[in-house]
C-alpha cells in the first residue's frame, strides 16, 4: 500500500503542475512550495529549537494560534514554523507574527518529507485537526520527532477505520498523542488500538473567547448600524446569499452585513443588482460615505474584519453549509451572544450539531426556511435573547483545550 501511495503522489503531484496554467489559486500553491526550503533555510538556522506546527488552511491556522500564542509567551526561546497545505491559509497568514517562519508544506514525498524535518528539525511537530500526511509522520517518527494531533476529530467513515486501512493506520500511530474534540472520536481510536489519547475539547473555542475581550469597535459600523437590528451574514456563497435575497428584500428597519467568503467582483455585482434596499459596498466607503448610515446592506468586500464585525451582530448567518464548501466559523458570531443560522450541509461539524442541540443554532433548507427564522429572531426579542445567550454560554463552557495541550507540551519539556 505504501508504494501504491507513493506513486499516486508523485501522479497527482504531477497533475497539480499542470493545472497551475489555468487555475491563480493553484498557481499560487505550486510556485509558492518553490519557496519553501529556501525560506526555511533563511529563518531557520541548525542551532536554533524549533516548533512545527501544520494547519490545512486557515481555519486550521485559528485552531492551532492559541497554542502557538501561549508557548511563543510562555517559551519564547522556541522558534515557530507553520506549513500551510492550501494558499487560503498562506497567503492571508505568511506574514503572522506568532511564526517565526510560514511557509507551504511541500508534497508527500518521501524525499521532500525528509529534506523538510530535516530544516526545521523540530523537537515537536503539531498537526492540527487532520492532514495525515503518511511520509512526514515516518519521517518525524523515524527522526524522533514528539509528534502531536490537536482538536482532531474522527468519523467511521473514515479510511482508518476500513479493513484495507492498515497503512494509514500505521501513519496514525505515529504520533506520540492524539487530543481530539469529542469523545466519540476517543471511542473509534481506542477501538483500532489507539491508547494515547485524550479528549480536550475544540482550541477554536479558547482562541473565539479571547475576542471578547479585543477591542471590537469599528467606527463604520457604528455609523452602520446606529440603534436598528442587526444581521451579519459572514462568510457567504452565492448559495447561501440565494437563500438570504428573499428576506433582505422584504425587510424593514434592519441593517445587514453581507460578507463573502471569496472577492470575486462579477459575483457581487450580480448579488448588488438583486438587491432592492440601498446598499454600498465597504470598498466604496471614502467616496460614498454619506450615504452609509441611510444604507440598509452593507457588502463588506475585504477580509480582516469579520471576526469584530460579528461583535455587532444581533442574529448571525454563517455561510458554507448551504453548498458543500463546508460551513464556515460558528463559534465566531457565537462567543458574542449571537444566535447562529446556517445552511444544510454540516453534518462533519461536530460543534453545530451541538449548539443545534441546544437551540442557539437554526439550520435551514431552502429561501422559504431561512426567511421564516430570521424573521422569528428579528422580531421576537425574548427569542432572540434566549437563543443568542445559549450561544454564547456554548463558547464559554467548551474552553480549555489550549491549556489541556499547553500542560502535555510543559511536562513534556521537562522530561526531555
Amino acid at each position: 500500500m505504501g508504494t501504491l501511495y507513493n506513486i499516486a503522489t508523485y501522479i497527482m503531484s504531477f497533475f497539480l503542475w499542470l493545472s497551475q496554467g489555468f487555475s491563480k489559486k493553484m498557481k499560487l500553491f505550486i510556485q509558492g512550495r518553490q519557496q519553501t526550503l529556501s525560506i526555511l533555510k533563511d529563518k531557520i538556522k541548525p542551532t536554533d529549537q524549533t516548533l512545527w506546527f501544520h494547519c490545512a488552511s486557515l481555519g486550521e491556522f485559528e485552531q492551532g494560534f492559541p497554542i502557538m500564542e501561549a508557548i511563543k509567551k510562555e517559551s519564547p526561546n522556541y522558534k515557530i514554523v507553520v506549513s500551510f497545505f492550501s494558499p487560503s491559509g498562506y497567503e492571508i497568514k505568511k506574514n503572522t507574527p506568532v511564526a517565526d517562519a510560514v511557509v507551504y508544506l511541500p508534497m508527500d514525498t518521501r524525499a521532500s518529507a525528509r529534506k523538510f524535518v530535516e530544516l526545521v528539525h523540530p523537537t515537536t511537530a503539531f498537526f492540527v485537526k487532520y492532514e495525515f500526511w503518511p511520509n512526514y509522520l515516518f519521517q518525524l517518527k523515524k527522526q524522533g520527532v514528539h509528534t502531536l494531533l490537536v482538536s482532531g476529530v474522527f468519523r467511521e467513515n473514515q479510511v482508518f477505520f476500513k479493513s484495507y486501512g492498515g497503512f494509514m493506520r500505521k501513519a496514525l500511530a505515529c504520533f506520540n498523542h492524539i487530543f481530539v474534540q469529542n469523545k466519540s472520536s476517543e471511542v473509534l481510536l481506542t477501538e483500532i488500538g489507539a491508547t494515547r489519547v485524550s479528549v480536550s475539547g475544540d482550541t477554536r473555542f479558547d482562541r473565539v473567547s479571547q475576542q471578547i475581550e479585543q477591542n471590537n469597535s469599528l467606527e463604520f459600523m457604528d455609523t452602520f448600524k446606529g440603534d436598528s437590528l442587526c444581521v451579519v451574514c459572514g462568510s457567504t456563497w452565492p448559495e447561501d446569499e440565494a437563500v438570504l435575497l428573499p428576506f433582505i428584500n422584504t425587510s424593514k428597519n434592519i441593517k445587514f452585513i453581507v460578507a463573502p467568503h471569496k472577492m470575486e467582483v462579477g459575483k457581487i455585482d450580480s448579488f448588488q443588482k438583486k438587491l432592492k434596499h440601498l446598499n454600498v459596498r465597504y470598498t466604496e466607503l471614502e467616496t460614498k460615505g454619506k450615504a452609509l448610515s441611510e444604507a440598509s446592506v452593507l457588502i463588506v468586500d475585504t477580509i480582516g474584519l469579520l471576526t469584530k464585525i460579528y461583535s455587532y451582530a444581533d442574529v448571525a448567518y454563517v455561510g458554507g453549509a448551504m453548498g458543500t464548501e463546508g460551513l464556515h466559523n460558528i463559534l465566531e458570531p457565537a462567543t458574542f451572544g449571537a444566535p447562529v443560522v446556517i445552511g444544510k450541509n454540516y453534518a462533519e461539524f461536530p460543534e453545530a450539531e451541538r449548539l443545534q442541540s441546544l437551540a442557539g443554532l437554526f439550520s435551514i433548507k431552502n429561501a422559504k426556511e431561512c426567511s421564516e427564522i430570521l424573521s422569528k429572531l428579528t422580531s421576537n426579542e425574548d427569542f432572540r435573547a434566549k437563543a443568542g445567550m445559549i450561544a454564547g454560554h456554548f463558547v464559554d463552557s467548551n474552553t480549555g483545550a489550549t491549556a489541556m495541550v499547553l500542560e502535555y507540551f510543559k511536562n513534556l519539556e521537562s522530561t526531555t
